[in-house]
């Protein structure tokens, strides 16, 4: 490409390390510190996983294949950097500049990039004549192409014009992400959460939005030729008309939560399978035991506190869902859809039928990928085939869990669980 290209330094590890301890130094405000400058400097394979550069200038460094792993990058300024390649797995990436960095290949799974700058953005050097001339690597600015954002926290970050043809964003968060012009042509956007995303003018051909969620999202000129746009999740309520039944959502909860509290001698029971449930409001700490609602929608919903003991909740949507302390017990999730919900303190132990039976918790094949369980009674749990993908499961009560083909990569365990799950027997 034409333009002007800068002589830069190539560091060693050593080098690069040393700089990078005094950088650590400084923000812990011992003696000694100074902040890492990086700018136009080449970094290529340097690994950096695991440190504290937080603020660090890596200004137009060529950082291809460089390791930032669980690297705390908050704020840094990688203003034009070349990060092709470049390893950002569960690095944190809050508020930094991003702008007109290539990105190609780079894998930033589960990388926090909450407000950060994708934007466009060139660098220009004055030459010895005085004129301005733009300085590039050997790749074009803003580019995403091919890069792994998979489980990526992108809410609010800024990506006006940015190109990510082909990248990878299953699962990642994008709420109130500005995609305006991006080009997202045959990207994986599988499950991301699009909710108040500006996508004006942007182009989605060929890209694959099954299972996304795009409420409230502006789509204005957005073109959309072969996008696959199969269970989106929109604004507009899906599922079958509450208007034909004999009386609404709100009566037929109140009437079961009469039916519950009286052991079935008041009210009747209810069956809300298939039902959008999102506009129901003062839904937490309801008395819902029993409900059936297999395939139900709650995305979004406050369920704090609700009594769902031995409920069919199976295939349900409860994406985003806030379900800390509800009773679950005896609760059947199977195939259901937890990611990013919150169940901290949650009861998923067994339900007492009576002296001689108990009637286990199952979330077997169910999507609880980043979810937070954190402090939940899972005891006797069924998690076969479960997808618990970077959930939270640390300070969790486990003891006689089913746990045949259920996955845990990246999950943060209770020492009960990694005992667990040592003494499995290994997947034929």
């Amino acid at each position: 490409m034409d333009g002007v290209r800068k002589v830069i330094a190539k560091l060693t590890q050593k080098e690069a390390s040393a700089a990078a301890a005094r950088h650590e130094m400084l923000y812990s405000g011992r003696l000694g510190g100074a902040r890492a400058v990086f700018a136009f400097t080449d970094l290529t394979g340097i690994d950096f996983s695991g440190r504290n550069l937080a603020d660090a200038d890596f200004t137009g460094a060529i950082l291809s294949e460089t390791n930032f792993a669980k690297t705390r990058l908050d704020s840094a300024s990688f203003f034009g950097a070349d990060l092709r390649r470049a390893n950002l797995t569960q690095a944190s990436l809050r508020r930094a500049d991003l702008r007109g960095v290539s990105l190609r290949g780079a894998n930033l799974t589960g990388a926090d990039l909450f407000e950060a700058d994708l934007r466009e953005g060139t660098i220009a050097q004055k030459e010895r004549s005085g004129n301005l001339r733009v300085m590039q690597h050997d790749i074009g600015p803003s580019e995403l192409p091919e890069a792994l954002l998979r489980h990526a926290n992108l809410e609010r970050a800024k990506m006006n014009g940015a190109i990510a043809v082909q990248a990878d964003f299953s699962d990642a968060i994008m709420k109130n992400a500005r995609l305006v012009r991006a080009n997202l042509r045959q990207a994986c956007l599988v499950g991301c959460n699009l909710e108040n995303a500006d996508l004006s003018g942007c182009n989605l051909a060929g890209a694959n939005l099954s299972g996304s969620v795009l409420v409230g999202a502006k789509l204005d000129f957005a073109v959309m030729d072969g996008a696959d746009l199969s269970n989106v999740l929109t604004a507009k309520m899906v599922g079958p008309d509450p208007g034909k039944l004999p009386m609404n959502l709100e009566a037929m909860l109140d009437a079961h939560a009469k039916w519950a509290e009286s052991e079935g001698r008041e009210g009747m029971p209810a069956d809300l399978s298939g039902f959008d449930l999102r506009g129901l409001a003062g839904m937490n700490a309801r008395q819902l035991t029993a409900l059936t609602a297999k395939g139900s929608i709650f995305y979004g919903l406050d369920l704090e506190g609700v009594s769902l003991q031995g409920s069919s909740l199976q295939n349900a949507d409860l994406r985003s869902v806030r379900l800390c302390g509800a009773d679950l017990r005896g609760v059947n999730l199977s195939g259901a859809k937890l990611t990013r919900s919150d169940l901290r303190d949650a009861k998923l132990g067994p339900l007492v039928l009576d002296s001689e039976r108990l009637l286990a918790a199952r979330l077997d094949g169910v999507e609880a990928r980043y979810t937070d369980f954190r402090g939940a009674d899972m005891r006797g749990a069924s998690l076969k085939n479960g997808d618990f993908s970077y959930a939270n499961l640390t300070d969790v009560h486990f003891r006689d869990n089913a746990l045949g083909g259920a996955k845990f990569p990246g999950a943060r365990l209770s020492r009960e669980f990694r005992e667990a799950l040592a003494n499995l027997p290994p997947t034929p």
